[in-house]
């Protein structure tokens, strides 16, 4: 690890770049689960996927690898410890040596949540655990958590984040058959979610070349196939396209870690049960402006980061103040397009419960660990202001 100093700010600088996930894409990259090895899986799954027939088509082909499977489905939104709790006690009497995740976020952070703490528990009963063969298959592009080590499990009114190796899938499958049913608002509500992953990344103070690159061709991607896909959710191309950045994305922001737009989302969701997606991008534009100093100019970071943003996208940068402008603005024409509401208010969030609930939500999101990396140390102040302005 090394050091930059930035006008007064430290830059962490990391000396690595992991990617622990082999990833398989492209139309029916499910197959590859014929191929390996194993005697038993446990696989996690929602109610769509079985609905859909995408459980049993994992299942038949985990059957032609000789696999037994048992599945489970008690998944919902936003998982909470109780699921957790219910998944550990299926997954220790199935004695399986394969996880397999099928479906949304929610799917995949229960799976990445139930390998977490089962082996917890195990070790602290002094019992050593074989990491299972963990595959992940997403049926939604957003999260990118087939590739990345984070998990969120709801706890109470609080939204924790949990970040280890351990949990990161060793495997996953990028089969755009899986998320052809996906309807218009979830393709908003994912596809600005891979939009914030990739921007938080390129502008975390753990910002490498390496994660680098991958947030600026998912950036790319988005910005040239969301509007498509929104208005033809059956684009086979778009919907490729918007898979792959969201996996490029995940790859980023597991090595680069995120910022206070995901900090303030996750409180924000689980105060007033808003989707993700919608709450990270009712945060996005006012996020920006307050990591762009656009005032104090006292850390212009930031805006360096998101001029450049602009010039991927060829708009107008003769100056990073222009160029993060410009930026700023092609957000928020991406968002008008694609029928997002202005504020939080839209959502039927009444205003004196909101202003009840501010200090709690900024507090959390202050104590969130994505806030270490953002590129402007906020206080909890700042978090609040940022919230009512988006109200």
């Amino acid at each position: 690890m090394c050091l930059r100093v930035t006008k007064g700010m430290i830059i962490i600088m990391e000396d690595k770049f992991k990617l622990k996930s082999k990833v398989y894409f492209n139309k029916e990259s499910i197959h590859f689960l014929e191929e390996i090895n194993g005697t038993r899986a446990f696989i996690v799954s929602d109610s769509i996927m079985d609905e859909l027939g995408y459980q049993q088509k994992t299942i038949d082909c985990l059957s032609k690898a000789g696999i037994s499977s048992v599945v489970f489905s008690e998944i919902c939104p936003d998982p909470d410890a109780n699921v957790i709790a219910k998944g550990i006690k299926s997954f220790e009497e199935s004695n399986a040596d394969v996880i397999v995740a099928i479906g949304g976020g929610s799917a995949i952070d229960s799976a990445k949540g139930i390998l977490y703490f089962t082996w917890k528990l195990r070790s602290s009963n002094g019992q050593d655990m074989k990491k299972p063969l963990f595959i992940a298959i997403p049926s939604t592009s957003g999260t990118g958590s087939e590739v990345t080590d984070f998990t969120v499990i709801t706890s109470g009114q609080e939204k924790v984040c949990i970040v280890d190796e351990f949990i990161a899938p060793d495997i996953a499958i990028l089969d755009s058959t899986c998320i052809q049913h996906v309807p218009q608002r979830i393709v908003v509500d994912t596809g600005i979610d891979v939009l914030v992953h990739a921007i938080e990344a390129y502008v975390s103070t753990k910002a490498t070349d390496f994660t680098d690159a991958l947030a600026e061709k998912a950036i790319k991607l988005v910005f040239e196939n969301i509007e498509k896909l929104y208005k033809d959710t059956t684009d086979s191309d778009a919907r490729d396209r918007i898979q792959n950045a969201s996996c490029m994305a995940g790859m980023a922001f597991t090595n680069a870690s995120l910022g206070i737009n995901h900090s303030l989302a996750h409180a924000l969701g689980a105060t007033f049960h808003i989707p993700h997606g919608r709450s990270n991008a009712l945060l996005l534009n006012a996020v920006m402006e307050y990591n762009s100093d656009f005032v104090k100019s006292k850390n212009d970071y930031a805006m360096e980061r998101y001029s450049k943003l602009a010039i991927q996208l060829q708009l107008p940068a003769r100056t990073r103040r222009e160029g993060a402008v410009n930026f700023i603005q092609s957000v928020s024409k991406l968002k008008k397009m694609l029928k997002i509401e202005d504020n939080i208010r839209s959502l039927r969030v009444d205003k004196n419960e909101f202003e009840a609930a501010i200090e709690n939500m900024a507090q959390a999101a202050l104590l969130d660990r994505c806030t270490l990396t953002n590129p402007k140390q906020p206080t909890k102040e700042d978090l609040m202001n940022i919230y009512r302005k988006c109200y």
